[in-house]
């Protein structure tokens, strides 16, 4: 049994440790990725803490995984060994299940998460099921490709998902590592796009990820400049601030939605009458599937979009992680495996 090297918790509230494993086995219906890179996502501290309900220890977490198909096990079509795959929050899903039926994918009642219900990328392999694997355009390479399988994703999906058409006004509030590339999606798809954060030396990055506006949420209000513009049509909020969002609502247009990806335990307040009148409406979003990641990585090579990343060894992956949950990074941190 050959060995490879890893990066795995012990138990929940533990350090991350590298240690030696035997290299997994694909079975049936499933593939072994030789890994190259994998993204650091604050979600995989879900893994790290222990969060997760029913959470098996040890684990190796890691969701955003960008490789090489290893090895194919048995019933496996339409995959071959040595193709450029990546697998992202979508790890897997029942297909039976009442969400299965409805082709609700994402939302499984049994969905598997790479990092949480299996070992994740912070290795050298990893064996993941053939439903969670999505192509790599040869144009992108791993280190761009991983955090687009998580940031990427989520923002993409949700974005092209909005009702949004070219030239309606749409605006990213926050453009951390989620909303840098919102900012770049929403530029692409050809919105009017404005990047709202907290300061003006911010500006700068906005214009240059291709903001057409930027809003100062220190100095300016947010509903004011928005409706100077005639309103947003779509607020895409990716900051974990429900007081945030909630500061910004009174920025929609006629028909406006505010979609939430970033996660806080703050609700959201909203002016009843102020939606009733226009129509207002406020909608989560979850990633999305393999399929959905596949489009996020086409997307991104057809229009340039890449990630703003960190790259890191596999070895200092806990120096990494640590560099990540403090907010130290910009914007986006990729361990580089192979």
């Amino acid at each position: 049994m050959s060995r490879m090297k890893a990066v795995q918790v012990e138990e929940a509230g533990g350090p991350l440790q590298l240690v030696e494993r035997d290299v997994p086995e694909a079975n049936e219906g499933q593939v072994r990725i030789k890994v190259q890179a994998c993204g650091i996502c604050h979600s995989d501290s879900l893994t790290k803490e222990g969060h997760w309900p029913g959470l098996q220890f040890p684990r190796v977490p890691g969701h955003e995984i960008a490789g090489v198909i290893d090895a194919v096990g048995a019933g496996v079509e339409g995959w071959r060994v040595g193709q450029r795959v990546g697998v992202g929050w979508h790890g897997g899903h029942c297909g039976r299940c009442a969400r299965c039926r409805q082709g609700d994918f994402v939302l499984c009642e049994k969905a598997q998460v790479p990092g949480i219900s299996y070992d994740g990328g912070y290795a050298q392999f990893v064996v993941a099921p053939v439903e969670a694997l999505a192509s790599i355009p040869d144009d992108l390479s791993d280190a761009d490709a991983a955090p687009l399988l998580c940031a990427g994703i989520t923002t993409f999906n949700a974005l092209r998902h909005s009702g949004a058409r070219a030239g309606d006004v749409v605006a990213i509030l926050g453009i951390g590592g989620l909303g840098h590339l919102g900012v770049q999606f929403a530029r692409k798809m050809g919105f009017n796009t404005v990047a709202i954060a907290r300061g003006q030396d911010k500006a700068a990055l906005a214009k240059e990820l291709g903001a057409h506006h930027y809003i100062d949420s220190t100095t300016q209000s947010i509903p004011d400049e928005l409706n100077k513009l005639g309103g947003a049509k779509v607020i895409l909020a990716t900051v974990t601030s429900g007081k945030a969002m909630s500061a910004a609502v009174g920025g929609l247009g006629l028909n406006g939605k505010m979609i939430m990806v970033g996660i806080s335990e703050e609700p959201v307040e909203v002016p009843i009458a102020q939606f009733i009148m226009g129509r207002h409406s406020i909608q989560g979003w979850p990633s999305g599937t393999s399929a959905d990641s596949q489009d996020t990585l086409v997307f991104s090579a057809l229009s340039g979009i890449k990630p703003m990343i960190e790259e890191f060894p596999l070895e200092r992956a806990a120096e990494a992680y640590d560099r990540m949950m403090s907010g130290g990074a910009r914007f986006r941190v990729v361990l580089k495996v192979a």
